[in-house]
């Protein structure tokens, strides 16, 4: 069947801001659909409220709307678009719960679109677990015995019929979110309750647990003429019990007889084709002596799609599209290999490992055991030879400065914490289980504990024995079989006591180079077309190298809290940049879930961790005329110095382009820093440098109290905290930094009240392009990346903004930058100090390319190989007659027991964006897409320290006259009554009933503004904080935020919501 002739317009639904459950991989399949439906003609229309993605570019599809994603405002693109039809399964859950809300309101029908791919009923059978279940019976299918329930009454009936433990997972739901095991009576109450609310349509099933089987993945395609094709099998090293999300995952599957996997892949079949899914789907089974159990079907593009397609080079998505417009398989050409139809099976002849990029380093306090829901931001892929040689490539990909021998953070791990390491799956489990093997304990007694199949703790054997030849004697075979086991330069070096070059210069001199092999889906059966690459030290390299003039850029690696999508936005604008002028772009990057790893987005792309040696090796084998580091986030900008020394140790003519190394450094170091502000005469906030505590004390006191308080060199604000006196201090200095003259500690003196401000610019020696100036809702002193922010600014003066200019200009030309440069300031009583410089991409870059229609990374690419602004033709700051409000979302609900207080350290995990004409608008259509969806009526609970209180009181009297009631805690309450303003008070927690935590648990209060003092406030804070969390209540922690939220739901009661494509706003931008 030939494509459809009557579909010409298509509605696409992208999957919202990154969070833990959903990342990149929407982004990624979004954008290959885009590129896959236009090219078959259709005029496609997105809608997401994403900025920092590829997807939202104006330029992926016809017409952009970075719009809420609620199903009453996609109806109102609907009605102003009018689509033939709508795809729901590129866009994740978000994207199936629209799609289903839409249908069920009528909407789909009114306007005669019809559901494209995969049908409503499909997906209805995929979700709902009760309809799913009797599916699978229809077609023989096994299940896990189970019952779906909408009570807690119900649910402890069921727990009497099947005994516990139970799993519970809630339908409609992401990322196993409000789900769990229960293994007692009060965890299965307490699990319910939450799974409940979390659920569009308040239900859960609970069922039998399978928990130690093998859990396994298969990846299947379907078309409209019933022809399926498996693309990957995939197989979790962690046994059921922990989300597939959560686990270390390998293909293909390692621990099952032919025989096994043959029965798992004609099941897959059966149920795509009973469910009648149309296009990539993923189906979960359990696996225990030959028996197996159906877990789960995703009727839709998942993150394990995303990194099916990168292990196996079939690109899933861009045949989905193609699929839901009517196409069939044999009439799609697969893309790699230019010669064999898409109906072809891939096959692979090497081991690819993901490990996922869990953030338990920003939240000390969450609980890290590894459940049924996910709590990773990220995720990387490695591929080698062998299983040993891409686990320990994958490890290495983390960039968390651990590798397997690692045994604790400042003491080894006893015996005792071993074991309960193992009982307990967290985020170190693999790093603990090699270390019991090397304390002599046996596979067979680690297998028992953790559940792990043995075949892959004698792979880890297998890597310990490595270790143990090359401390007894090292010589070139040794070396070799190291290297292929997965051992760097620098591991070897530490395991024989000599220095890292030494390894490196013999690995060279003895011909021990990496050969680079091609994965082209076909196991080198036909001749692929693309340039995807993975190294490895084996005799044949399937790599050529062109003579053109070809530039290498640095990816940022997975994602992870202050180091998101927002710079794979901008390595892929980069490489566009790049191969507009003719120049080959390669890319070095290990993240399966994003546009940069896609196999056509550069002219060569190497699926390789980013550290010095893998980078070096390609750039020995390539010889690239430059690199590019400023794109890649911290990972990049911290290889640029040790690059730039390691390609003049080897004699090499490549250079790092742009910004040079020297001057990065001199924007990160604070000594350097600061001299280059006092010869520029620019204020910055009082600062001082400490080598030890006792120093630390003294400049504290010199500066006064309240300090900011970090180490030196950091990204996202790790480590980073406001300390108000002498006893915290010393708290800080003994839990959070080891302070050593090589690390020392900054502290700055703390502007309490300030006006934060961001701003991006692009400079080429000579011109500098401000992007933007954005000035931040939350005052400073939380962190730049979790504040919302707006362009223009709302409040500051006309000075202020030409100081702020002059400033940039200054420090720009100063730092002698030569692409992007982000500057942050902070405007208070009359002075604009400079905060700080980063001579790199920054994560407000797409924010700002959207907000103002410049698309500032590619100019600044253009400017690093040497065409300057003026040639360009950017050189005024654009102006813009709308205001843009980028807001954060945070991780709280899927991190239990995290506080949800913002500070100095980054803790969001995505970001949306909101565009209308008055900032009241803006915010509310922000702060909706960020799930923190202001009320229109309601009761409002506001608790404020006593300097909040007068700005309080002008936010509640525009509350109350939107129509809210309000109630509040005693002082609180007193201060607004006496401003006449009926309030309704409350007790504080410690104090006992009725107090909020009663009236959040039965719904009434909608909205929660609190900001905490005192240690107990704190902790009674944390307590209304957390419950508003869990209850999915939206809570406001700053003053700002408040005044902000109440002029929002005012305009909101009363005025229309704009809804405009992005480039109909980018035509409005002006230059004066």
């Amino acid at each position: 069947m030939p494509k459809r002739a009557d579909i010409h317009k298509v509605l696409l639904i992208g999957s919202g801001p990154i969070q833990i459950g959903q990342a990149a991989e929407f982004d990624f399949s979004g954008s290959q659909a885009c590129k896959s439906l236009r090219e078959e003609g259709i005029e496609v229309v997105l809608v997401n409220s994403n900025p920092a993605t590829i997807m939202t570019d104006p330029d992926t599809a016809d017409k952009v709307y970075i719009e809420p994603l609620t199903p009453e405002i996609v109806a109102k693109i609907i009605e102003k678009e009018r689509p033939d039809g709508i795809i729901a399964g590129i866009g994740g859950q978000t994207g199936l719960n629209i799609t289903s809300e839409l249908a069920e309101m009528g909407v789909l029908e009114k306007f005669h679109v019809e559901v494209l791919g995969t049908s409503v009923r499909s997906i209805q059978e995929a979700e709902d677990r009760d309809l799913f279940k009797k599916a699978m019976q229809r077609v023989g299918e096994p299940v896990p015995k189970s019952r779906a329930v909408s009570t807690l009454g119900e649910a402890l009936e069921v727990m009497e019929e099947l005994g516990l433990p139970l799993v519970v997972r809630p339908a409609y739901t992401l990322g196993g979110s409000g789900g769990g095991i229960a293994k007692t009576k009060d965890e299965l109450l307490a699990i319910c309750d939450l799974g409940l609310k979390r659920s569009r349509i308040s239900q859960v099933l609970l069922e039998e647990s399978v928990g130690g089987w093998i859990e396994l993945e298969y990846e299947v395609m379907r078309d409209s003429n019933n022809t399926c094709i498996t693309i990957c099998n995939m197989e979790n090293m962690d046994p059921m019990g922990i989300h597939t999300g959560e686990s270390i995952v390998v293909t293909p599957i390692q621990t099952l007889s032919d025989k096994e996997i043959q029965m798992l892949r004609s099941a897959s079949i059966n149920i795509i084709r009973a469910l009648g899914i149309e296009g990539g789907c993923n189906v979960q089974f359990a696996v225990k002596d030959g028996e197996y159990r159906v877990i789960e079907v995703n009727p839709r593009v998942s993150r394990s799609s995303a990194l099916a397609s990168k292990a196996t080079g079939y690109p899933i998505a861009r045949v989905t599209a193609k699929i839901a417009i009517g196409m069939t398989l044999d009439e799609i050409r697969n893309d790699v290999t230019k010669e064999t139809p898409a109906s072809f099976e891939p096959t692979v002849d090497y081991v690819v490992t993901k490990i996922p990029r869990w953030p338990f380093d920003k939240f000390v306090k969450a609980n890290k055991s590894l459940t049924t829901a996910m709590k990773s931001t990220g995720e990387v892929m490695a591929i080698g030879r062998s299983l040993e040689e891409s686990m320990q490539k994958a490890i290495r990909s983390l960039d968390i400065d651990k590798e397997l021998g690692y045994s604790g953070k400042y003491s080894q791990w006893t015996d005792e914490e071993l074991r309960s390491l193992l009982a307990e799956p967290t985020d170190e489990r693999i790093f603990a289980i090699y270390i019991a093997l090397k304390r002599g304990w046996k596979a067979e007694e680690i297998s028992r504990i953790t559940g792990i199949e043995p075949y892959f703790l004698y792979r880890m054997e297998n890597i310990l024995a490595m270790e143990n030849e090359i401390k007894a004697a090292l010589n070139p075979e040794v070396l070799r079989k190291a290297k292929r086991t997965g051992f760097t330069d620098e591991q070897i070096a530490r395991l024989t006591g000599k220095g890292r070059e030494e390894i490196t210069d013999m690995r060279i001199s003895s011909g021990i180079i990496p050969t680079y092999k091609m994965v082209d889906t076909c196991a080198a059966e036909f001749a692929a077309k693309t340039p995807y690459y993975y190294s490895t030290y084996d005799m044949q390299c399937e790599l050529v190298p062109s003579d053109r003039k070809k530039v290498l850029i640095l990816g940022s690696g997975p994602i992870r809290i202050g180091q998101g999508i927002e710079f794979d936005y901008c390595t892929v604008h980069a490489v566009m940049a790049l191969r507009e002028q003719g120049i080959e772009a390669h890319i070095v990057n290990n993240n399966p879930e994003t546009v940069s790893t896609d196999y056509d987005t550069s002219d060569k792309l190497f699926f390789e961790p980013v550290t010095l040696e893998d980078v070096m090796n390609i750039i020995e084998k390539e010889q690239p005329y430059g690199v590019l580091v400023q794109f890649g986030g911290q990972t990049a900008i911290n290889l640029a110095i040790p690059l730039e020394k390691e390609i003049a140790r080897r004699s090499l003519q490549t250079r790092i382009l742009g910004t040079s190394p020297d001057s990065i450094d001199l924007a990160e170091d604070r000594e350097r820093f600061n001299a280059l502000m006092n010869e520029l005469n620019i204020p910055q906030p009082q600062a001082g440098i400490a080598y030890s505590p006792a120093e630390a004390k003294a400049v504290a006191a010199k500066i006064g109290y309240p300090v900011l308080v970090r180490p030196s060199y950091v990204l996202g604000g790790r480590a980073m905290e406001i300390v108000y006196d002498e006893a915290g201090l010393e708290v800080y200095m003994r839990e959070a930094v080891r302070v050593s003259r090589e690390h020392p500690v900054l502290i700055d003196d703390f502007l309490q009240d300030a006006v934060e401000i961001d701003v991006d610019a692009v400079c080429d020696g000579e011109d500098v392009l401000i992007g933007a100036i954005m000035e931040h809702i939350e005052e400073a002193g939380i962190h730049s990346g979790d504040s919302a922010c707006m362009i223009p600014p709302q409040t500051l003066p006309g000075v202020v903004l030409e100081v702020v200019r002059d400033y940039v200009r200054k420090i720009a030309l100063g730092l002698n930058v030569v692409g992007i440069v982000n500057l942050q300031m902070a405007y208070k009583d009359g002075t604009v100090y400079v905060l700080e410089a980063n001579p790199r991409s920054s994560r407000t870059i797409p924010f700002v390319s959207k907000a103002v229609g410049l698309p500032l990374a590619k100019i600044a690419a253009n400017v690093m190989i040497g065409k300057t602004l003026a040639e360009q033709g950017y050189t005024q700051e654009p102006k813009v007659p709308y205001v843009s409000v980028k807001e954060v979302l945070l991780p709280f609900d899927k991190l239990p027991g995290a506080d949800v207080l913002l500070g100095p350290e980054m803790r969001s995990t995505g970001e949306v964006m909101g565009i209308d004409y008055n900032l009241g608008l803006a915010f509310f259509k922000a702060e909706l897409s960020a799930d923190n969806s202001l009320p229109v009526e309601g009761m409002v609970f506001i608790s404020v320290k006593d300097e909040d209180k007068a700005a309080a009181t002008v936010a509640a009297r525009k509350l109350y006259d939107a129509g809210l009631s309000i109630i509040a805690t005693d002082s609180t309450a007193e201060y607004l009554r006496r401003s006449g303003l009926p309030v309704v008070r409350v007790n504080k927690i410690f104090n006992g009933s009725p107090n909020v935590l009663d009236y959040i648990k039965i719904g009434e209060v909608r909205l929660i503004i609190n900001t905490p003092t005192t240690k107990q406030s704190v902790k009674d804070g944390y307590q209304i904080r957390r419950s508003a969390v869990d209850y999915h209540v939206p809570y406001i922690t700053t003053i700002q935020a408040a005044q902000a939220a109440a002029d929002a739901i005012l305009k909101a009661k009363k005025d229309q919501i704009t809804i405009k494509a992005l480039d109909e706003y980018h035509k409005e931008v002006y230059y004066s």
